[in-house]
């Protein structure tokens, strides 16, 4: 779950981030960077799962997808939370 999440998320800030000039002068590309690395990191993970458990790696228990599914909440927002820090820290269009 952690991964569908992270995943979820890259493609949308990707495709964001490709479309919208505003949203590049708004440095959403450190998010793609953010995301993608984390579902990186998550594909990894689930292949070394994968190849320890076999086929029962497909079938997770309820808890571990409730705590997949808050893991990878806590990611995005913690994401988000970071790129606001650097925008408040580099302010892009020179607000402040």
């Amino acid at each position: 779950m952690t991964l569908l999440i992270t995943l979820i998320a890259a493609v949308t800030v990707t495709l964001i981030w490709y479309t919208s000039e505003k949203a590049r002068k708004m440095k959403t590309g450190i998010l793609c960077y953010m995301f993608w690395g984390a579902s990186l990191m998550w594909l990894v993970d689930a292949a070394v799962e994968y190849i320890e458990d076999g086929a029962d790696y497909f079938i997770p228990s309820s808890a571990d997808m409730l705590n997949d599914t808050f893991l990878g909440l806590s990611v995005v927002v913690l994401a988000l939370v970071v790129w606001m820090v650097y925008l408040l820290v580099r302010d892009p269009e020179k607000r402040f």
